[in-house]
């Protein structure tokens, strides 16, 4: 429920802002998400590499993986 509160209260101080403000507070937000993702990313291949390395999973082509996945 705070969470809940904490979003509202943030969605309200967003429309007190100027329209440049809120044009700019997106384009930042934007930057942060997609660098957010890219971390996640860089995680989710090291973790793909180390598992690889270890011999818990193996190569395949992209079309065997695509009749896996159709079938």
């Amino acid at each position: 429920m705070v969470h809940v509160q904490k979003f509202a209260d943030l969605l309200e101080a967003v429309d007190n802002l100027s329209r440049e403000e809120k044009e700019t507070f997106l384009e930042v937000l934007q930057r942060r998400l997609i660098e957010q993702r890219r971390e996640e990313i860089a995680v989710e291949i090291e973790t793909a590499r180390q598992e690889f390395q270890a011999g818990e999973c193996q190569a395949v082509t992209a079309d065997d993986l695509m009749k896996e996945i159709l079938s």
